[in-house]
């Protein structure tokens, strides 16, 4: 039995993490309807910055609010320089400028910074607490408790702001958004801003937990955009679904199978369910996009 709960309370906490890379692939996909290949280097810039400037001797609480605007004011550059000018091509062109965005956020953190790997202080220490024989780290209760908190803000931007309605209009009909005077230009570059923030959140809160690199972010990456297919592009729901999900899938896999298989195995499941229901767990529109 406590074998199972270690592995339950592994699962959510990698699950958590991935399921705010996945939500910021659905915000994204949602105003622009392609993929952002450069969420997994969001994720990286936020643990990376954090870290180094909790070296420089930045207190913490500074240094992680510090990342995430710093991330968040990334991802609004690459929207200007990179996204709005290549706006009139179509969504495969796009997606290849995400993956040039990528590789080029990659190379200038592995020559300003350094290819080594680096760790951030704990939150609130490192006593592991015990549960019913099964241990867990105070830092799984941050990851945990702050998807659950971002989940909840975002529920209110989107459901009581302007902003996070004029969000949802474009991405429910981008051409009838327009007509009513809604700046779907603007509605992008802030989505670019909100998904980086959001990656850069869920790199903060692993770097305790697993060490940061400047490569790190190639399978965080990935992993967010099969938890947002596992739970259908564009589902706010569905990407934390998915990402829990695949935690889960990784956690008990890695304990029961095998730790060789455990980045394989969500690939694997991805696959079977697109095959059984092509839209993902809660999606609901119809799989036109890719």
């Amino acid at each position: 039995m406590f074998q199972f709960l270690q592995l339950f309370f592994t699962g959510l906490t990698i699950g958590s993490s991935y399921a705010l890379a996945a939500l910021g692939f659905s915000i994204i996909y949602n105003a622009s309807g392609v993929i952002n290949f450069a969420q997994g280097e969001f994720i990286m810039l936020g643990g990376m910055i954090a870290a180094f400037l909790s070296l420089a001797g930045v207190p913490l609480p500074v240094a992680v609010i510090a990342a995430v605007v710093l991330v968040g004011l990334v991802g609004l550059l690459v929207e200007k320089l990179a996204i709005e000018p290549a706006g009139k091509t179509d969504a495969t062109g796009i997606v290849i400028v995400t993956i040039g965005v990528s590789m080029i956020l990659r190379g200038l953190v592995e020559v300003t910074l350094d290819k080594k790997n680096h760790a951030l202080p704990a939150f609130s220490g490192t006593t592991p607490i015990s549960v019913l024989g099964a241990t867990i780290l105070p830092q799984s209760l941050w990851v945990m408790a702050t998807t659950a908190v971002v989940v909840i803000a975002l529920a209110v931007f989107f459901g009581r702001t302007r902003w996070g309605k004029g969000m949802l209009a474009t991405a429910h009909n981008r051409i009838a958004a327009q007509l009513v005077g809604i700046d779907t230009k603007r509605v992008l570059l802030a989505s670019f801003g909100l998904s980086a923030a959001l990656g850069a959140t869920g790199g903060i809160l692993l770097a305790p937990i697993a060490t940061t690199s400047y490569d790190v972010g190639i399978m965080l990456g990935l992993k967010g955009v099969v938890a947002a297919t596992l739970g259908g592009l564009g589902s706010g729901v569905g990407a934390v679904a998915g990402g829990v999900l695949l935690g889960l899938v990784e956690a008990f896999t890695a304990g029961y199978v095998s730790s060789a298989y455990k980045d394989a195995v969500p690939f694997v499941l991805v696959l079977v369910i697109l095959v059984v229901r092509p839209r993902g767990l809660f999606g609901l529109g119809p799989a036109t996009r890719v």
